[in-house]
């Protein structure tokens, strides 16, 4: 659902939709609020929130809110999130997470290798030892990727999704 916001008194207030019941200036209460088209809703002061440009929770914060009347919708300022870990710490708890996750990929299937490893004349089907293989070499890309990154907001956004 859309997020609007009204000004009262230069009190703004957000909600999801535009409530059935609400104040307006002037102290009197209106009904019906969920009811508005957009041009009745605009009428009555409720106008949409738009998320800055680029707005990314990970690595942004959202501060004050305010009214661009040229485009008649109300937005946040955006600032840049302060990390207390530094880029290197944050790149070796990518990688972990990583790995973990591909670990958890590879281990349904761990018993084929050692079933192998103990008899090697139990061999691995080929589409299990194609899959694992794709999975080590995602991992080892996905890796040399994340030691290239530079900063630190593009290390907390990079996906490490091995799906």
């Amino acid at each position: 659902m859309a997020k609007y916001a009204i000004n009262n008194n230069g009190t703004i207030t957000v909600s999801e939709g535009i409530p059935n019941t609400f104040l307006v200036s002037g102290g009197a209460v209106i009904g019906g609020g969920s009811t508005l088209s957009q041009s009745e809703a605009s009428e009555k002061g409720f106008f949409p929130v738009v998320m800055p440009e680029d707005y990314d929770e990970r690595i942004h914060d959202l501060s004050e809110i305010f009214f661009v009347s040229k485009d008649q919708h109300y937005t946040y300022t955006k600032s840049n999130k302060s990390f207390s870990q530094n880029l290197d710490d944050l790149k070796a708890s990518k990688i972990a997470n990583l790995k973990s996750q591909a670990n958890s990929k590879l281990q349904p299937t761990d018993w084929y290798v050692i079933r192998y490893a103990e008899d090697n004349s139990k061999t691995i089907p080929s589409e299990i030892a194609t899959s694992r293989s794709q999975i080590k070499t995602n991992v080892e890309t996905k890796e040399a990727e994340i030691l290239a990154l530079t900063t630190k907001a593009s290390c907390i956004i990079y996906d490490i999704n091995l799906d």
